[in-house]
């Protein structure tokens, strides 16, 4: 027996509401002419810090962004609750072009490219001489990290008063890193921290390192009290320093000159799988030239690169070559070979 009869146009059909509602789509998207400019601080668990006119607000990604992320030291664009009160929500409706990128993976067999930071000018690679032992494949996979991504390097030598730092200084000399030396009585007293932010002064840097290092009580020196993180000790079975920062976190420096340090977690590990080795090359500019003769394609470590014409020339010194081809080479290599 049919409910309604024979005619299904009649008035007194009941239809069924529509549970997305009755509104169309469309794929015209608000501009948010109105949103207000920020800069992420720190990211924890889908909720976002933003330094929004010298206040801290708490922000979500807006659906709208898709599988774009926004990380630490991104400018993004906030609409909605801007005040900065607790358990208030702001949006996050646009993320800004990045300058730089600190990107890693989990091993080189990795295919998920991880962004650490963004728009940093500088890398801090900070590693101790000793307790722990100081682990070079790790600094030249941050140093490639850093070429990369369009960021400076600059090397941070702790704890020489146990170690010399003469093989590890030699090792990157050809590179002319720029580097600073310390103490632990220095990092106690302070005046490990004022040499460093010698090259910190009006720049992003970003800090990183494995535990144990004093990456994060460098920090720490660098930033007004109230705005220290926790630090941990070196673990004294296993020799490896404990994670105690969790997450990377943006913190102004305590100075007239302007300026942003960013802790990130300790690494144990650092994948270049993301990396492509053509671009490393850009970061010894005085051996760019060398390789307009090269083949195509060329890794720059075989037996047809025009680099080592180019050296034996005289253009070039030939320890920035041997340089170039080991930080290459730190793909093919795991850290602690």
């Amino acid at each position: 027996m049919r409910r309604y009869g024979k005619h299904t146009d009649e008035d007194d059909i009941r239809q069924r509401p529509n549970r997305k509602g009755t509104r169309p789509r469309t794929s015209i998207r608000p501009k948010h002419e109105d949103a207000v400019e920020g800069m992420v601080l720190t990211v924890d668990r889908g909720r976002l810090t933003c330094l929004v006119d010298d206040r801290p607000v708490t922000a979500m990604k807006a659906r709208e962004l898709g599988r774009k992320a926004a990380v630490v030291g991104d400018r993004v664009s906030l609409v909605g609750d801007l005040s900065g009160e607790k358990d208030t929500l702001a949006r996050i409706v646009r993320i800004g072009e990045r300058s730089s990128v600190l990107r890693r993976t989990a091993d080189d067999d990795d295919p998920y490219e991880r962004v650490v930071v963004a728009n940093a000018d500088q890398l801090a690679i900070v590693t101790a001489l000793a307790d722990p032992e100081p682990r070079p494949r790790l600094i030249d996979r941050c140093l490639v990290a850093a070429y990369d991504g369009g960021l400076s390097p600059l090397l941070v030598l702790t704890k020489s008063d146990l170690a010399s730092p003469d093989a590890l200084l030699e090792m990157y000399g050809a590179l002319g890193v720029p580097h600073v030396v310390t103490t632990r009585d220095e990092f106690v007293g302070g005046a490990a921290a004022e040499r460093v932010r010698e090259h910190l002064k009006g720049r992003t840097t970003a800090f990183v390192g494995h535990s144990g290092v004093g990456k994060t009580t460098l920090v720490n020196a660098l930033v007004p009290p109230e705005r220290r993180r926790t630090t941990g000790v070196v673990n004294a079975v296993t020799g490896r320093g404990r994670h105690t920062t969790t997450s990377a976190l943006a913190l102004p420096l305590d100075d007239e000159e302007g300026g942003w340090v960013i802790d990130t977690p300790g690494v144990r590990s650092f994948g270049l799988n993301h990396v492509d080795p053509s671009r490393v090359i850009l970061a010894f500019p005085d051996l760019v030239p060398g390789t307009e003769n090269c083949p195509r394609a060329c890794s720059h470590d075989e037996p047809d690169c025009a680099l080592d014409a180019y050296v034996a020339e005289g253009h070039a010194d030939p320890a920035r070559l041997v340089s170039l081809r080991r930080l290459l080479a730190t793909r093919e290599r795991r850290e602690g070979d």
